[in-house]
């Protein structure tokens, strides 16, 4: 592990594994976007990998809700690079930006409606040696790439899962980052994250409205 990077500054003492791990099933993702997403805060992301587990409490996701929303891919409609996007839900939509960050959306709503839920940062709970915080610096410390394109999520390989931690305390939105050019859509406050959590990939300039408590 690098030097650099202490873990222990991404993650609370409530992250940690509690009780038993449960694979969420395919209809948890067979729901609007905009309700998969702030239902993905406090949840596992798992990965077995070849040298063990890889395991982190998902702290911040971002909705994208299928061709009207101008800031998804499915925009521009059924191509190649999107096709998972507009397949059945629970499977992976992973993709690359800039030509090295790996992304990964767990592909919501009935098969066709290219809607999905990226997930932009998680807690280290197990098996993670980098930091998590970003989308990409989330894929690379999982281990995820674009191999994982089109995985199911109900499978084996990597899968999400619930325990028994409590939910979230509070949960805030914020627009989206990095879609200015999405129009009236770059507004849309369809970024949810833990409020205060110290994963947070970005904290908006002005505090934050909440959107539940548990």
């Amino acid at each position: 592990m690098p030097a650099s990077v202490n873990l222990d500054k991404l993650r609370l003492p409530g992250d940690a594994l509690q009780g038993e791990c449960r694979k969420l099933g395919r209809d948890f993702y067979d729901r609007p976007a905009v309700e998969v997403a702030p239902d993905l805060l406090g949840r596992l992301l798992v990965h077995a990998t070849p040298a063990g587990l890889r395991m982190g409490r998902i702290v911040e996701v971002e909705a994208y809700l299928g061709p009207g929303d101008l800031a998804a891919h499915t925009s521009r409609g059924r191509t190649a690079r999107t096709r998972a996007m507009f397949g059945p839900p629970g499977h992976a939509y992973v993709y690359l930006i800039y030509g090295m960050h790996h992304c990964i959306n767990a592909v919501t709503g009935p098969e066709g409606s290219g809607t999905a839920v990226l997930l932009r940062a998680v807690a280290p709970v197990a098996g993670l040696a980098a930091a998590t915080n970003g989308p990409g610096r989330l894929c690379r410390s999982m281990d995820i790439t674009l191999d994982h394109y089109g995985a199911d999520l109900c499978g084996d390989t990597l899968w999400l899962a619930a325990d028994d931690a409590p939910a979230p305390a509070a949960i805030a939105t914020s627009p989206r980052i990095g879609v200015d050019y999405a129009g009236e859509w770059a507004d849309k406050p369809l970024r949810f994250y833990v409020e205060g959590h110290p994963a947070v990939s970005r904290r908006p300039g002005k505090r934050p409205s909440p959107v539940g408590q548990a």
